[in-house]
């Protein structure tokens, strides 16, 4: 299984100094459980001041989902965001659009998402280095994710060393 670039426990503990230390000029953001639980359309204040940060910093965001249109529009333009919604991950046909949007190179980008085999996988496929996260928080209800998150576990901690995945 490709390894990600870098793999952190949620999106805040992510700084725009490093980004732009590793040539990442612009990200490319999952949305449920990456930016906000899953259905929802709330996001906390710690992401809205990272977003920010990320913005005064010069780094572009832009929101790359599975979700549907009504879903994802009213989300990202909530956060003052472009996306790309059903993205189709992992095929890299949707982080293909969001590079091409952008205006950037996929070495310039980084994918940035909670799931092994639509985020990290998709963004691999497109040959864009990616950032997991752990997801902000369990998907109940949801039974083919909880089935994915049974096959991630392994894999995650063997990267990790740890058993908190």
């Amino acid at each position: 299984m490709f390894r990600p670039f870098l793999i952190k426990n949620a999106i805040t503990d992510l700084d725009a100094q490093w980004l732009k230390e590793q040539g990442i000029t612009a990200l490319l953001l999952d949305v449920d459980n990456t930016l906000t639980s899953h259905d929802s359309q709330e996001v906390s204040p710690a992401i809205i001041g990272w977003l920010s940060e990320m913005q005064k910093a010069g780094v572009k965001l832009t929101v790359v989902s599975n979700g549907k249109y009504k879903r994802v529009k009213p989300f990202a333009e909530k956060l003052g965001l472009s996306f790309i919604s059903l993205a189709a991950k992992p095929l890299p046909f949707g982080f293909f659009r969001a590079v091409k949007a952008l205006g950037f190179s996929k070495k310039q980008c980084a994918v940035v998402g909670d799931q092994l085999f639509t985020d990290l996988l998709g963004g691999k496929l497109a040959g864009i280095r990616v950032i997991l996260l752990h997801p902000i928080e369990p998907e109940i209800g949801k039974p083919f994710i909880q089935f994915k998150r049974r096959l991630e576990k392994p894999i995650v901690r063997r990267w990790t060393g740890t058993e908190d995945w």
